[in-house]
């Protein structure tokens, strides 16, 4: 019998603090009153994650273990999910709880209402530096400004979605994904609930600053070209202005006795235009190598085993191991 409802956790390095994901993911999906399977993700993980997780699934028909061979990113993880999840509304949740697992019942309760997509809006955010809570709130802001795509701010990948935005989902081809901004991308009937996000239960976070870098140029990229235009904006802004400054220096010249040259003079503007001209040249980078990505075409990811399937589904399982939809 195939479950109804599908609960996605990608995880890496959570072995502090999945059995007890588990248990709260399994208390809180026995009182949905359906079937479910919580499909876990395992990253790459170094430490004991996905050791815990084949005893769990041994002894849990509900449970499934998706296991890569070696890490490919958390979005990459999400995707994996979707791709294996069998359930009619599939929820995407993280491994660390700091997105409480009793609000997968509010989103059901959305879903039985209509919606197609149910996404969890944070009104606060526990445990965080003020530092990241500063940021984020800039990167959502900015983002919303750049896109034509309604992206909602303060949220993240906790959300459902209807089995047909989970096909739909499955059929985008792009490397470098930005999950969240997909889902907003393809549109459906769509609403939020909100929630106080919770400190991590244990472990630390796998999004230090480099990542998060990373993670928002992925959604900036995918979504908006306008970094392309803010750099042809600048490029005809700087090259105008020194058309004028050139006018300026050869009045100087023929009629002033101002223009002494200068080394210092020379150096500093060499220095700024040509750091400006690199600036440029790295947001162009940033959309070539994207395209370069794509252009290789290869797996998004890599399944080492899975366990928790039926028998009869193994062979496409084993498919599934040698390419990425």
């Amino acid at each position: 019998m195939k479950a109804r409802y599908s609960v996605i956790v990608p995880m890496f390095n959570e072995e502090e603090v999945i059995t007890h994901t588990y248990e709260r993911l399994k208390q809180v999906m026995d009182g949905s009153g359906d079937t479910y399977e919580l499909v876990f993700v395992n990253d790459g993980s170094r430490d004991r994650t996905a050791a815990l997780m084949r005893k769990i699934s041994s002894r849990d028909e509900n449970v499934k273990l998706i296991d890569f061979s070696r890490n490919f990113g958390h979005q990459v993880a999400i995707t994996a999910g979707m791709d294996y999840a069998e359930g009619q509304a599939v929820v995407v949740i993280d491994a660390d709880l700091q997105d409480p697992p009793e609000v997968i019942l509010q989103m059901i309760a959305k879903w039985k209402e209509g919606y197609d997509v149910v996404y969890a809006k944070r009104l606060k955010r526990h445990g965080e530096t003020i530092f990241k809570k500063v940021t984020a709130k800039l990167f959502y802001r900015l983002l919303s400004s750049m896109t034509s795509v309604e992206i909602p701010t303060d949220t993240g990948d906790f959300r459902l979605i209807d089995r047909k935005v989970c096909d739909v989902l499955r059929g985008l081809k792009e490397k470098n994904r930005y999950v969240r901004g997909l889902v907003s991308w393809v549109g459906f009937r769509q609403t939020m609930v909100e929630y106080v996000r919770e400190e991590r239960f244990a472990g630390e976070t796998k999004y230090p600053l480099k990542k998060m870098i990373r993670f928002a140029l992925d959604g900036i990229t995918s979504f908006s070209h306008k970094p392309l235009k803010i750099a042809s904006y600048i490029g005809f802004f700087l090259s105008f202005s020194s058309f004028i400054y050139l006018f300026f220096v050869l009045f100087q010249k023929m009629f002033t006795s101002w223009t002494i040259p200068g080394w210092a003079s020379i150096v500093g503007v060499n220095l700024l235009f040509n750091g400006i001209v690199l600036m440029l040249l790295g947001v162009i980078g940033e959309y070539i190598g994207r395209i370069y990505d794509e252009s290789k075409d290869r797996p998004l990811y890599i399944v080492r085993e899975t366990q928790g399937y039926a028998e009869n589904e193994s062979m496409d399982n084993r498919k599934e191991e040698e390419h990425v939809r």
